[in-house]
């Protein structure tokens, strides 16, 4: 213990733990979280549902693929992740007649976001200066792309709206790749249908 307590007591030791402790943190979030919020018409029956298709008039996509007559990279990559999860939640899709219509719209934002550096002036990290230094420390204003999605729910009878789901992540192109469309709608999804303690039974 004593020989860790004079370790530590050094400058340099201090550095070399604060960095790897910087540096593991930054590794573990390296993958951008989705965040994820959703609305829903109280007075539906979710559980009613069994079946779904694709909107028949499904807006453009981000590339403007259908309006072209032809399926886009993305509108592909969205068919395909939505397809998966409601057969991940037990719904079936059919040709005619389904309880539900599924349609989505995406767009990809600049955004800027304000970091405080981890560094003072000196190249040290700010807590190598003492507790008090890291409250003033200057912040850093970052550009980023942040990929919304928004899957809507549509009673097939009724034609309504009865579950929007929208999400958003910082993406790493102005196209969101497969990858992204994955984990976003899995994410969308994922509040889909509402839980018993908000959903009527």
């Amino acid at each position: 213990m004593k020989a860790l307590t004079r370790f530590l007591a050094r400058p340099a030791a201090l550095v070399a733990v604060g960095l790897s402790l910087l540096f593991g943190a930054a590794g573990c979030a390296s993958v951008p979280r989705v965040g994820v919020s959703s609305d829903f018409d109280h007075a539906t029956n979710f559980r009613a549902y069994k079946t779904w298709s694709w909107y028949p008039d499904q807006p453009t996509d981000a590339e403007g693929g259908p309006a072209k007559g032809y399926n886009s990279f993305f509108d592909k990559r969205m068919r395909t992740a939505v397809e998966a999860e409601m057969v991940r939640k037990g719904f079936t899709k059919v040709e005619k007649s389904p309880d539900v219509f599924v349609a989505y719209s995406a767009r990809v934002e600049d955004k800027q976001r304000a970091n405080q550096t981890p560094y003072g002036p000196y190249g040290y990290p700010f807590w190598y200066y003492g507790y008090g230094a890291a409250l003033n420390r200057p912040y850093q204003v970052m550009d980023y792309k942040a990929g919304n999605i928004i899957i809507d729910i549509v009673d097939a009878k009724r034609k309504e709206l009865v579950w929007r789901g929208y999400g958003q992540s910082q993406v790493g192109d102005q196209t969101i790749s497969e990858t992204e469309v994955n984990r976003i709608v899995a994410g969308v999804l994922g509040d889909y249908p509402p839980s018993d303690n908000t959903a009527r039974r």
